[in-house]
């Protein structure tokens, strides 16, 4: 069947949505700059929209995801906890290996042959 594509999303879920490529995404770009705030900026949010999602994500999936620091001098900021890098490499991996996978389950049933 020529021209079709495969297109879905994956997620993990617990009780709502717990973790995905949005969260993955905003957790990356903290990690890259440091500041809940630049990422939620980068990323078209607010921060009171950012900082909601990070709660709630927290919320289920039970252990923090950032570590905040408290400004001064030198300026405050946040970074990942080792939990979030734990889970952000499992993430990937999985939707890795997932991806590989539907995409050899498409061509099985919708490539051509």
């Amino acid at each position: 069947m020529p021209g079709l594509k495969l297109k879905y999303k994956i997620w993990i879920d617990n009780g709502g949505k717990a973790f995905g490529d949005g969260p993955m995404e905003i957790l990356t770009r903290i990690e890259t700059t440091g500041s809940l705030k630049k990422a939620a900026e980068e990323m078209g949010m607010s921060y009171s929209q950012a900082w909601h999602l990070i709660k709630s994500l927290e919320k289920r999936l039970g252990f923090k995801l950032l570590e905040r620091r408290v400004g001064g001098r030198a300026g405050g900021g946040s970074r990942i906890t080792e939990d979030a890098v734990l889970l952000m490499e499992r993430f990937a991996a999985f939707r890795d290996r997932t991806d590989r996978m539907m995409q050899e389950y498409f061509e099985e049933y919708f490539g051509e042959k």
